[in-house]
């Protein structure tokens, strides 16, 4: 950051870089807007618009690599008798999504082994595999025959510390699925395993990403440059993604039409027919960006996106202070 601040004294003018930081090289207050298409518990779909496509992957990147989760950073195993060794079930248990608010904690400090209730989430995994006395004598179905042969994420089960049980009496911490299979044992295995969560990023570690995926596309946009009637009309309609092109009957004959460009993949199918390859021209719309959020279950999406603007403001205002140091020097 002093680095760019060094660059950007050397130019003429700081306070028109400062402009540009702040405008970033267009018209925000009257061009950008964010049109919400879909959202889900897990996913969503939103509309950026009127930005430049530096600050749009600047975005997806802070989603990625900059919003903090919690996650399994040290894994202590007092018991393992399962045929995983002890460094594979341990990176497995750290991928494990953990439901907590990362917002509620703080980084845990260099140096700190320990942890405290204010930065640190204990979870304990203990559980023995048992023969079933109640299995029939022909049964061959481990189902039947063993007791907790299966091991799950929802056998990881929360162990407070300090306070924490108050604090987070209605917080429901522990793995976001319950379904997801660490282990599996046979009569006579156990695991004994205490885990801790720390606050991270994903810049640090991909376990401390929220998102399963966060990407955007350009709007594509199709126009047609002249009218095509009849079979070119409904040959151009298969050239696209359903629901792009469609035909209308007006005065008995069949007329393309460009209903919803969003849906088109870009596959420039109709560039291989050479009747229709100069109907249409296939552009995108180079300050409209497509978003799709899929969060992993830790926070809701709209609040990643949230948290996402939050952190690039403060990148934004620290360079802002960085000139602003560098111009009273």
């Amino acid at each position: 950051m002093k680095t760019l601040a060094k660059m950007a004294a050397t130019m003429s003018n700081v306070d028109e870089i400062r402009n540009r930081v702040i405008l970033g090289e267009f018209d925000i207050k009257n061009n950008f807007r964010i049109d919400v298409v879909q959202m889900d518990e897990t996913s969503l779909e939103f509309d950026m618009v009127g930005i430049d496509a530096a600050i749009a992957n600047a975005f997806r990147r802070i989603l990625l690599a900059e919003v903090p989760t919690m996650a399994v950073e040290k894994v202590l195993i007092y018991n393992n008798t399962s045929i995983i060794q002890d460094e594979i079930l341990a990176h497995r248990l750290g991928l494990i999504p953990i439901k907590a608010d990362p917002r509620l904690f703080e980084y845990r400090n260099a140096g700190d082994e320990e942890g405290t209730e204010i930065d640190t989430i204990q979870l304990q995994l203990k559980i023995k595999c048992t023969r079933n006395p109640r299995a029939t004598k022909d049964s061959a179905d481990p189902r039947e025959l063993y007791l907790n042969h299966m091991v799950y994420s929802k056998d990881m089960k929360w162990a407070p510390i300090g306070n924490q049980a108050d604090v987070f009496a209605d917080a429901n911490i522990g793995p976001v699925h319950g379904d997801i299979l660490l282990a599996q044992l046979r009569p006579g295995q156990e695991l004994d395993i205490v885990m801790h969560c720390v606050k991270g990023i994903g810049q640090d570690h991909a376990k401390f990403s929220p998102v399963a995926t966060a990407s955007y596309r350009l709007l594509p946009e199709i126009t047609l440059m002249e009218t095509v009637e009849g079979e070119k009309a409904e040959r151009l309609k298969r050239c696209f993604s359903p629901g792009v092109i469609e035909v209308e009957n007006h005065g008995g004959k069949v007329v393309a039409k460009v209903v919803n460009s969003r849906l088109d993949t870009c596959s420039r199918e109709v560039l291989r027919h050479d009747d229709l390859k100069n109907a249409v021209k296939l552009a995108r719309v180079r300050d409209h960006f497509i978003f799709s959020v899929e969060s992993t279950g830790i926070l809701a999406p709209d609040v990643l996106v949230t948290e996402a603007i939050k952190v690039l403001m403060t990148k934004c205002q620290r360079f802002l202070n960085e000139l602003d140091s560098t111009e009273m020097e």
